[in-house]
């Protein structure tokens, strides 16, 4: 019996070797969670025997049991490098099925899909053309490779001051070729349906204290637009304190020509002027204006937020969400079964998958540009290759005390 308790030993001390030898050769694989084989004592089955002269007859290993706290996490600036700090697994398809992962190493294929280097479709949920996400569905992830269609200017908002200083112009009526006609002028460019420019001037132009009239063209050369021939939009009136009275709400509303179809038609744009004011400070434009609309773009960019969400920024200086990664955890992470290549499937004692965006309920947050490293801690894992080793030599040493008891007993 001696012999066989040993060999259960030198068994056991095989495989904690091999599981520690995996742990070692896995240092650097990103996502990887090390393992301990765990062990449990045998005895023989004698339900009349008293537990005080039970002889064991061994070792065997019950698990190998797997370590799923988080990894150090590492900076790589890669746009679809994600780690995930904190409970859950990517959601990956392999021919269909589901399968998970640790490793947030991706790319973007040809056709634009995000892909693991072996070709595995990385799921979420997807966004539709004006970058609204769809959570009804799980569905592998792609980021679009085609232009985005232009959008038509429809809204400028413009915070003007307009110096109560100034003295009058020295010639009426306004006329917009005659830089003496007007007090202040600024210039912005507005998009039509397919993305074209051209430029919408506003002039301001000084009545007395307290009162100016704003007036529009646009194209080269200038052409009066707005509800009257002379482009006149209207009248700004202002108090002592040099805040506007007139007009409310603070907008006025015009046509340009619409170049989408070479002026045969026209393009509503409304102005908004809020903020404007009527101080003793030179006359200029206050904050940047805001204009709605843009050209097509082309997909410059794109990241990873901590809510899954990749957004996309565009050359025509546009974002939009282009999907959101979704996030898979099991009431039981050591009943996965492991497939290699850093993947997990999902078995009876894991529970079924609970799947949500990151950061939601006992979901960890996303960091993108960054790799989990694996939570192997080599000097602990070189500690228990010698201790392992001892046991192995140990247990050969059993063997070889046996061997000769065995022998004296034959030469007696």
């Amino acid at each position: 019996m001696s012999y066989a308790t040993a060999l259960s030993g030198l068994a056991g001390a095989s495989k904690d070797l091999d599981v520690i030898s995996n742990n070692i050769a896995n240092a650097s694989t990103v996502g990887f969670k090390s393992a301990q084989a765990e062990f449990a004592d045998m005895y023989a089955s004698a339900m009349t025997t008293a537990v005080a002269n039970q002889v064991g007859i061994g070792v065997r290993v019950s698990t190998v049991a797997q370590d799923f706290t988080e990894g150090s996490i590492t900076s790589t600036n890669r746009d679809l490098d994600v780690a995930i700090n904190g409970n859950g697994f990517f959601e990956l398809s392999q021919n269909g099925a589901t399968v998970y992962s640790r490793n947030g190493q991706f790319f973007m294929a040809r056709d634009g899909s995000i892909v693991n280097a072996d070709g595995l479709h990385l799921m979420g949920y997807a966004a539709d053309a004006n970058g609204v996400i769809n959570p009804g569905q799980v569905v592998p992830l792609t980021i679009p490779t085609t232009d985005i269609a232009p959008t038509v200017t429809r809204n400028i908002g413009l915070s003007f001051n307009l110096n109560s200083q100034d003295p009058l112009p020295k010639t009426t009526p306004f006329s917009p070729t005659d830089p003496q006609s007007y007090t202040g002028l600024t210039t912005m460019p507005v998009y039509d349906s397919l993305g074209g420019t051209q430029l919408v001037n506003i002039y301001f132009v000084k009545n007395s204290v307290g009162s100016w009239t704003a007036y529009g063209t646009s194209g080269t050369p200038p052409t009066p637009v707005g509800p009257s021939a002379n482009g006149s939009l209207g009248t700004i009136t202002f108090d002592t304190g040099g805040n506007v009275t007139s007009p409310n709400p603070m907008s006025f509303a015009f046509t340009i020509p619409n170049g989408a179809d070479g002026g045969a038609t026209t393009q509503p744009l409304t102005l908004d002027l809020s903020g404007t004011t009527q101080y003793g400070q030179s006359t200029g434009v206050t904050s940047p204006p805001n204009i709605d609309g843009a050209p097509a773009g082309e997909l410059e960019r794109y990241s990873v937020g901590p809510d899954g969400v990749i957004t996309g920024v565009f050359t025509n200086r546009q974002s939009r969400a282009l999907g959101q990664v979704v996030l898979a955890n099991f009431a039981n992470p050591n009943g996965l079964t492991n497939l290699g290549n850093n993947l997990y499937g999902q078995t009876v004692e894991a529970g079924v998958p609970q799947v949500a965006v990151p950061g939601s309920t006992n979901h960890g947050q996303l960091q993108g540009g960054a790799v989990e490293e694996s939570n192997v801690d080599l000097t602990s894992e070189l500690v228990n290759l010698i201790t392992a080793q001892r046991d192995y030599q140990a247990n050969s040493q059993s063997i070889k005390t046996q061997q000769t008891v065995d022998q004296t007993l034959i030469n007696l």
